[in-house]
């Protein structure tokens, strides 16, 4: 009954319709009554010519009640409102900033809940609409661009349906500038725009495109500049770009060669965690991650990492959490993996005393990863495997000779530290040095 009157006194087209329209507006904040408003006759095309009249107040009223729509999770609410998209998009590029938005805010919430209304806009040209928006001088527009186009690139038909229109738009360009000029200006704006980048690189094989437009320069100078800034003055929210622009880059870098890269970089995620470690210990992982695949397949990285003295940083993130463990031990493993003098430079901390710990955890994957890096270690520096008993390894691997995931490494580690150790090395040496 209510939900019909507040109709009927919309549809009146008395003076007080702005009243009708605001009292309705309201009204649609509750779940139940965007369902009831959707199924009577007519509601959507009364709205619909409200949105598209010559009046400005009628037409704000109008463009908020169908935000109010939008933010219905139930997807018919959002199929309902299919006929006004093409209006939503076409005054996009009217001249009301409130309007804009609103419309920008509407078009993301209904593309969040409906596969239906992501297939009509596609066609209605929703991806050149927006690559003209996005060259507003306005912070507010610009957030509700990269609001709307997050959204898009996270639906499940992005791969095939819309990120390959949105690399062949202008918005590639001009997303990466508005995400790198972020410490400067639109914090929110590069915010969102770092997500869509990041959605991109993650769900997208191919990233020639965002590489050739120099992403990887520009994410590691935007990276060195934050890392550099950070301790003075940290503005409010900077966290928040932080984090996709590290997994922008460690994407990249994992689809990329990784030579000639600023060693500044290996510096950059220390710098970040000094900073955010005890508010948000999440960007531990996200750091990590990124000193992964620095070190991965690059032998300059490694080194780098041994001789800008960042390992004793590294390994205070030992025990930080279950994941930063197995993270932390990934990457002495790609340091490991390099040779005999990098082994030598880890057994000149005292991290086999580190490891020990390690092998009681009760999660596998770290334990697994823990006895891999032994592995590598023994291998380079056979000493490496006497001094481990010396400190008592050899019960430590012991306990793990039942169980199943782990016991062909536990045995075979178990064997490297049963052999005679052979004539004095350079790893022997460097052993005695650091006891």
């Amino acid at each position: 009954g209510q939900v019909l009157e507040l109709l009927r006194g919309v549809q009146r087209g008395s003076e007080d319709r702005r009243r009708w329209l605001s009292r309705l507006r309201w009204a649609l904040q509750n779940e139940d009554t965007q369902q009831k408003f959707v199924r009577l006759d007519g509601s959507i095309r009364t709205l619909t010519g409200l949105f598209t009249s010559s009046l400005a107040e009628l037409q704000l009223e109008a463009a908020r009640c169908l935000h109010e729509l939008s933010h219905s999770s139930v997807p018919a609410v959002a199929e309902a409102c299919l006929p006004v998209t093409s209006y939503l998009l076409t005054y996009l590029s009217g001249h009301s900033l409130e309007l804009t938005e609103l419309c920008l805010y509407t078009l993301g919430n209904l593309v969040v809940e409906s596969e239906a209304v992501r297939k009509q806009l596609l066609p209605q040209g929703i991806i050149p609409v927006l690559a003209s928006c996005i060259q507003s001088p306005h912070e507010a527009v610009l957030e509700g661009v990269g609001y709307v186009l997050s959204q898009l690139l996270q639906a499940k038909e992005a791969p095939t349906d819309i990120i390959p229109l949105v690399l062949d738009s202008a918005l590639p360009q001009h997303m990466l500038q508005l995400v790198c000029s972020g410490l400067k200006a639109a914090t929110g704006a590069a915010v969102e725009f770092a997500w869509c980048l990041h959605y991109i690189i993650c769900r997208h094989k191919d990233n020639e495109l965002l590489l050739a437009l120099g992403a990887v320069p520009a994410l590691t100078s935007l990276l060195l500049d934050l890392a550099a800034q950070i301790p003075q003055e940290a503005p409010e929210g900077l966290e928040l770009l932080v984090c996709p622009v590290l997994r922008c880059l460690s994407n990249l870098l994992a689809q990329t060669d990784c030579q000639g890269l600023d060693r500044r970089l290996l510096i950059a995620p220390f710098l970040i965690l000094q900073c955010f470690l005890q508010q948000h210990p999440f960007l531990i992982h996200e750091c990590l991650w990124l000193l992964n695949n620095l070190t991965a397949d690059d032998p300059s990285c490694c080194s780098a990492l041994l001789s800008l003295d960042l390992l004793p940083a590294l390994l205070q993130l030992l025990t930080c959490s279950q994941m930063g463990t197995v993270l932390v031990l990934t990457v002495l493993c790609n340091v490991a993996e390099k040779g005999q003098f990098q082994c030598q430079q880890l057994l000149q901390q005292p991290l086999l005393a580190q490891l020990l710990p390690l092998l009681s955890l009760p999660d596998p994957e770290a334990v697994g990863q823990c006895l891999e890096l032994l592995h590598l270690l023994f291998l380079h520096c056979p000493e490496a495997a006497a001094e481990f008993t010396r400190q008592g390894g050899h019960q430590a691997l012991e306990q793990h000779q039942s169980t199943p995931e782990l016991q062909e490494r536990a045995q075979a580690l178990l064997d490297m530290v049963r052999q005679p150790p052979g004539a004095l090395s350079a790893c022997q040496a460097t052993l005695a040095a650091s006891s």
